[in-house]
């Protein structure tokens, strides 16, 4: 099979030859190659065929029913392709497939149809690949744009989850016309939700899919780490990502048999993006990509990417080329990497209707509107009708894809990924004496090991873009390893290391994010962790709305730290010093987009634990590095971590108010708060760790998520006057999510990053961007309209300039 998969690759001599005799030796091998509709098996594509059909005869299959699996297949793809195009154009179907009228189309026809027709018979070869060697792989798709692929051929074959199953009970033309105007209808919902179950990426009523695919190149990043020990995943990956996100080609370094299971990347190569040819089709099309896959660590293969048998063939044949590979390291005969079976899928973008291979076919193929110009309208029936399948035909290839219970494997609806649901042990959280200087990620450390050892068969993994070690996480470092292919034995390295270390952010928050059915956990520099946003927005995003379908998210929650911080990093320049990443994730639904801001080393510990408690989220915990004050008892860190803020000094009733966030905002506030104190002016000092709970819900389960009325009332009571914030972010990003706690201009400021930067020290960058304790002081002064000197002496006056004020 190694050898097969690995010559076959370019070797097409003779091709014509070999799959004429084969026709001749067998009437319904040769039916079978005649093709239907816009499926035409190439010569290649029918020797690689025939060679598998021999091995699953080995297998005790009968060959009259793997060939009918093989046409079966050919019909459902036509099919699928034919719903696609309808779904893009028509507001009415006829399932007969009688020609259609003007009256017939939309009056905006909108689809990324040239895609979506590409992976139809992507999607129909690994669902053949399923029926034919009788396993469930699970499937991602990374241009979450091509829904329309899935969703035809879900509903064609009732692999449908709830939603879709209630809308599309089956495919007669009253049902698939409801199909198609639902299919980028915009209409809501009285609460203002989208009324349509589609959508124009995946989304969860698709069944299977377990990510938007909104970020091209995102999928190419998380495939090897999603797919656990004796799991299959089929991984669909787009061209126009290769040149939009790299990354990719480290996948090869991070497969360990151990812990990973059989994964079958395939790149659908249709050579267009947008409005012109992609970077890999002008740089030498297929022939040039697969020489470069081979230099990084693959094995690639070409096949017919318009024919859903060349795809079954590659899935079925790449798993076997990786066992063999893993066998060989097993028996000591090479080391790791492997390398990774990898397909390059050829087809015209948007193959199988007109306007095939143009610039149109990135969105609607056609001319122009079928509703309006007469040759659009021509064209479409015309090209309906080569797709079209009799309903009987249909029926019938329909009836032999559904073996799931003759073949005991779950539907593909409920593949391994769409089903992970994991309910780990946690740990007491490990305190440390307070009225000490620690770490806070040193804490976190320890609580991080302690979760490892409580759960010793979750698999981990760590996702590091820079000096893990630097960021005091060496307990974890130590325990779990950079994974690497040749350890050096004077370094914390090892062949099944779970710490990915690579200088690329985005690769390394994907492999946390992928790792759904175990344990993660990433650790940034925060300048650095923004270029994570992207790929944590789309995990929010998808796992919000399956809340919001009454789906529960079985994955732990994901803590992404941001240490080496902003103000920790004054000498650094200000390239080092941005807190974008938590303001942005501040603006996202904050029941699943967690920004906590951790005070101390017992607050980090507790925090990071509680996070592992929830499902579906992601938390930024914003932590300090560096040694600090512990403030806070165990019990008062409890109480924060399940409250969202906490009364750190003074009386909650006094009218003045200082909230701190962040834990260097606490040094300061606590300066500010002990002069107000020992110059008699009455003042509270509450400490803010989780502002999202704070702000005003936008909707019912944001709501859910804010701290009870009576814990807000208690910490922020009407009898303040006047509340001063000190904030680790830039503070009006701060004032705009906590409206509810503004008092108005006159008696509400809020001090923090105003954009001011350079080579500085922690206490110099405060005082740079104005939000020192002195700072604090005079704010609170100007508020209040009390003299400056009452609070501060000439000599603190002068040192900050402020003699004039």
């Amino acid at each position: 099979m190694t050898s097969r998969f690995h010559t076959s690759l370019m070797d097409h001599s003779h091709a014509e030859q070999e799959a004429e005799r084969l026709r001749a030796a067998d009437p319904d091998f040769a039916a079978w190659a005649e093709g239907c509709g816009v499926i035409v098996h190439q010569p290649l594509t029918q020797i690689r065929i025939a060679e598998l059909l021999e091995q699953l005869e080995q297998q005790s299959q009968p060959r009259k029913n793997l060939l009918e699996a093989l046409q079966a297949a050919d019909k459902l793809a036509n099919a699928a392709m034919w719903l696609v195009v309808h779904a893009t154009y028509a507001k009415q179907v006829d399932v007969e497939g009688k020609p259609l009228g003007a009256e017939s189309f939309k009056k905006d026809p909108q689809g990324h149809t040239g895609g979506s027709l590409n992976m139809v018979p992507a999607y129909v070869g690994y669902m053949l690949a399923n029926l034919l060697s009788g396993h469930t792989r699970s499937w991602m798709m990374e241009q979450g744009h091509c829904v329309a692929a899935i969703d035809s051929v879900n509903l064609l074959l009732g692999n449908q989850k709830k939603r879709h199953a209630e809308a599309y009970p089956q495919w007669s033309s009253e049902v698939l016309t409801r199909f198609v105007k639902d299919f980028y209808s915009y209409a809501l919902t009285p609460d203002g939700k989208p009324a349509s179950p589609l959508g124009s990426h995946l989304n969860p009523n698709t069944a299977g899919a377990v990510s938007e695919g909104g970020y091209l190149g995102f999928t190419a990043l998380q495939y090897v780490h999603a797919s656990e020990k004796n799991e299959r995943l089929v991984t669909f990956l787009s061209d126009g990502a290769f040149e939009e996100q790299r990354g990719s080609d480290w996948a090869p370094l991070w497969w360990r048999s151990e812990d990973c299971g059989l994964v079958v990347p395939v790149m659908i190569a249709n050579g267009r993006r947008i409005d012109q040819r992609s970077t890999l089709a002008m740089e030498g099309g297929s022939e040039w990509f697969a020489e470069h896959l081979s230099h990084h660590g693959f094995q690639p293969s070409i096949i017919d990417g318009r024919d859903p048998a060349a795809f079954a063939w590659g899935i079925l044949t790449g798993e076997q080329w990786l066992e063999d590979e893993a066998a060989e390291i097993g028996h000591d005969k090479r080391s790791y990497p492997v390398r990774l079976p990898y397909l390059i899928a050829e087809a015209p973008k948007g193959y199988g209707f007109p306007g095939a291979g143009t610039n149109r076919a990135h969105g609607t193929p056609l001319p122009g509107n079928p509703a309006q110009d007469a040759e659009s309208l021509r064209l479409f029936n015309e090209g309906a009708a080569r797709l079209w399948v009799p309903v009987k035909e249909l029926q019938k290839a329909v009836k032999r894809f559904r073996q799931h219970e003759l073949q005991q494997r779950p539907q593909e609806k409920d593949h391994s990924l769409a089903r992970r649901r994991v309910d780990p042990a946690i740990p007491e959280v490990p305190w440390t004496e307070a009225h000490q200087n620690y770490s806070p990620m040193a804490a976190v450390d320890v609580a991080f090991c302690a979760l490892v050892k409580a759960n010793p068969k979750l698999r981990v993994r760590v996702g590091n873009p820079d000096e893990i070690s630097s960021n005091n996480m060496n307990l974890t470092l130590a325990k779990l390893k950079h994974r690497v292919t040749q350890p050096e034995l004077s370094q914390d390295e090892a062949r099944d290391g779970a710490v990915i270390t690579a200088l690329n952010e985005e690769a390394v928050v994907s492999a946390a994010l992928a790792n759904k059915g175990g344990l993660n956990l990433v650790v940034s520099y925060e300048a650095f962790a923004v270029k994570m946003l992207g790929a944590l927005r789309q995990e929010i995003i998808f796992s919000r709305h399956q809340i919001e379908q009454g789906e529960q998210p079985g994955w732990r929650s994901l803590p992404v730290i941001s240490s080496s911080h902003l103000w920790e990093n004054g000498k650094n320049e200000q390239s080092h010093q941005d807190s974008t990443l938590a303001e942005a994730l501040l603006g996202e639904m904050a029941d699943v987009s967690r920004v906590i801001f951790p005070a101390d080393a017992n607050s980090a510990a507790a925090a990071l634990l509680e996070v592992y408690r929830h499902q579906g989220q992601i938390a930024n915990l914003v932590i300090p590095k560096r040694a600090l004050p512990v403030h806070l008892t165990p019990q008062q860190a409890e109480q924060l971590t399940q409250e969202g803020a906490l009364l750190i000094a003074g009386d909650a009733q006094a009218p003045l108010q200082l909230v701190a966030v962040g834990a260097y905002q606490l040094q300061e506030g606590l300066l500010a708060w002990q002069r107000l104190e020992k110059r008699g002016a009455r003042a509270s000092l509450v400490y803010l760790q989780e502002p999202g709970r704070f702000r005003k819900p936008r909707d019912a389960q944001e709501a859910v998520w804010q701290a009870p009325a009576s814990v807000q009332e208690r910490l922020f009571p009407a009898a303040v006057t006047d509340r001063l914030f000190l904030c680790h972010t830039r503070p009006e990003v701060l004032l705009g999510h906590l409206r509810p706690l503004d008092l108005g201009t006159d008696h509400t400021r809020a001090l923090g990053y105003i954009n001011r930067g350079g080579t500085l020290d922690v206490k110099g960058l405060l005082i740079a961007n104005r939000c020192s304790w002195v700072h604090a002081l005079q704010a609170l002064a100007e508020m209040t309209r009390q003299p400056l000197q009452a609070w501060l002496d000439a000599e603190e006056l002068e040192t900050f300039g402020l003699n004039d004020r």
